[in-house]
């Protein structure tokens, strides 16, 4: 991809996120994820009700008569992207490839960031740690981490989960918010590492898959090529058997990741690339608000 080329992309995906960012998540993002705590605003003169802990003794002892100290909610936070770039990403049969969908939550979510005056960084991930993007804040950070979606061509096509949240635990050592972006094709436990960063920061995991990962059609003889692997075969979709032992597995796959989010207490949702991710993220936005 060229230069012009690129700017034009780079273009079109920001007025998109920012459109969406603007008009529809911005309230909801604002009270879903919540800041890193309470920082001291003011003192003011005690009221009936107020929080005997909360008084200044300095300040009462100066006036005689008691004050106490107000906070505000500290709204700036770290919001950390972990991006999948992996093999299995460049797959679509309709509308859209799952990367295209990992691109626009991602450039969403980080126009969401930057309006809240949060810093954002990115980690993308193969099976390996393919780069880092350290979080900053501003539009100009934002247009550069959109320009590396589009354009970055990561060394592996596998997938390592496990790899890529202990990195976050290791290398952000503030309480952050992380968004992992991927289709959770991963047959290694990443559980343990998961629970452990969950504990230090807040993680939320969002799934795009195809269609196709649920159910195959009935469109008989279909030659299968994993991206990852390299390995080619041929599918008898005609056989009931075999789309009902696909569907199964998928079944299977999703019921293993819902453990895995459950028993580390993280928040999840799954989009499909040919549904509306933007109803998706505002349900998890106001299951997370309450």
């Amino acid at each position: 991809m060229d230069t012009s080329e690129i700017i034009k992309k780079v273009r079109k995906v920001e007025i998109k996120a920012k459109g969406l960012s603007n008009n529809i998540f911005a309230g909801q993002y604002h009270s879903a994820f919540k800041g890193r705590g309470m920082a001291f605003s003011e003192v003011r003169e005690y009221q009936f009700g107020d929080d005997i802990r909360d008084i200044d003794w300095n300040v009462t002892a100066r006036f005689n008569k008691p004050y106490v100290k107000v906070f505000e909610e500290e709204r700036e936070l770290t919001v950390m992207l972990l991006i999948d770039v992996s093999g299995s990403l460049d797959f679509g049969t309709a509308k859209q490839f799952k990367r295209d969908m990992v691109l626009e939550i991602a450039a969403t979510l980080a126009f969401s960031a930057i309006q809240n005056n949060d810093k954002i960084g990115v980690i993308f991930f193969s099976d390996r740690i393919e780069k880092f993007i350290p979080p900053k804040k501003g539009k100009k950070h934002i247009l550069f981490i959109i320009r590396e979606l589009l354009d970055f061509k990561p060394e592996s096509k596998r997938t390592d989960i496990r790899q890529a949240v202990e990195y976050l635990t290791n290398v952000i050592k503030k309480k952050c918010t992380a968004f992992i972006i991927s289709d959770f094709i991963d047959n290694g436990d990443f559980s343990s590492p998961l629970v452990v960063a969950n504990k230090k920061h807040d993680v939320v995991a969002i799934q795009v898959y195809d269609k196709r990962a649920e159910e195959l059609p009935d469109v008989g003889l279909l030659r299968v090529y994993d991206a990852e692997s390299g390995n080619e075969c041929y599918v008898d979709t005609s056989s009931r058997s075999v789309r009902e032992a696909h569907h199964n597995y998928w079944l299977e796959n999703q019921n293993r990741l819902k453990s895995i989010f459950v028993r580390s207490n993280v928040d999840s949702v799954s989009v499909r690339t040919d549904q509306d991710f933007v109803k998706a993220l505002m349900a998890l936005f106001a299951r997370r608000a309450k």
